[in-house]
């Protein structure tokens, strides 16, 4: 089981904070280091001292860090041109040496787009633009070095793009896809996914969900199986019950409520915790939503008292 770092910074994080936890996570043998992608804080937080842009946070780690994954859970279609990602993608995917992943969504915060003037169509032509993003950033990725490549959508067309700069992975950067709509969303996985991601559900549904997936790629031709499949979850754990109250407190939420919905208590029942996710769902990697980001020990615990007993 691979075990992420993912961070939500637009409730409350400078750069200097987010490289404090990316260094944490490298230091302490996690995988991956993932940041949202938002402008606006959610909730009563204060959000100071504002919010921090994905990708020039994630290439600025990317020169601080050598050996983990970084990437976003998830970037908007409706916040960059795809021409545009794909290039700052391409191009902090080379300065981390090949370390970059991509995870893409249609968008949803109403809120953030009308506080900064960012356009946010109704949900089906949302959808239609995240469908010819993902077609666009994987074709300039894809197309071989000296061919140009052309689309020609609904919302977007391209003309004879040199399709340059290529990421220092090939073909691509691994792009993750995810969300629960029943229909368009696993068509869209099959068609791009390296990776299919649920974030804060339970395992009954997201079974239902990454079933959905695997009937999607079969109908693409594609073996279910090279789609990996993951779930984000909400972390806090204490070695005893008051260490974890006091991480509950600190992040705003009940104890008994972040038992039910997150990975949280002591070790020994977050462990067991993620032994049913892996036994029902068949998830092979878990991104833990760490809130408390000065909490640094947080990460050394779960790293100690939880991972080491996770084969």
């Amino acid at each position: 089981m691979e075990l992420r770092i993912f961070t939500e910074p637009q409730q409350g994080a400078s750069y200097d904070d987010l490289l404090a936890v990316a260094k944490a996570t490298e230091d302490n043998g996690f995988d991956a280091f993932f940041r949202s992608d938002h402008f606006l804080k959610m909730g009563s937080v204060s959000g100071l001292p504002g919010p921090t842009d994905a990708w020039i946070t994630l290439a600025g780690l990317a020169r601080e860090t050598s050996r983990i994954r970084l990437g976003t859970l998830v970037t908007a279609a409706t916040f960059r041109h795809p021409s545009v990602l794909a290039i700052s993608v391409a191009q902090v995917d080379h300065m981390s040496g090949g370390r970059v992943e991509l995870g893409l969504g249609s968008g949803w915060f109403a809120d953030e787009h009308t506080a900064y003037g960012i356009p946010m169509p109704e949900l089906k032509e949302r959808f239609e633009l995240y469908a010819e993003q993902l077609a666009i950033v994987t074709g300039l990725w894809e197309t071989p070095e000296g061919q140009t490549f052309s689309f020609e959508g609904t919302h977007y067309t391209l003309t004879d793009s040199p399709a340059l700069p290529k990421p220092a992975q090939r073909p691509r950067p691994p792009v993750i896809i995810g969300g629960q709509g029943k229909k368009r969303t696993p068509e869209l996985a099959a068609r791009f996914a390296d990776e299919f991601n649920l974030p804060f559900t339970d395992p009954d549904t997201a079974v239902a969900q990454y079933e959905r997936v695997e009937v999607a790629a079969r109908a693409e031709g594609r073996d279910p199986k090279e789609i990996i499949r993951s779930a984000a979850l909400v972390v806090a754990v204490g070695r005893d019950e008051a260490e974890f109250t006091r991480r509950a407190e600190a992040i705003g939420r009940q104890p008994n409520e972040l038992r039910q919905n997150g990975l949280a208590g002591t070790p020994a029942e977050v462990v067991d915790r993620i032994g049913h996710w892996r036994q029902h769902t068949d998830v092979s990697r878990l991104y833990l939503q760490v809130l408390d980001l000065s909490d640094l020990d947080h990460l050394e615990l779960i790293a100690s008292e939880v991972a080491r007993q996770l084969d």
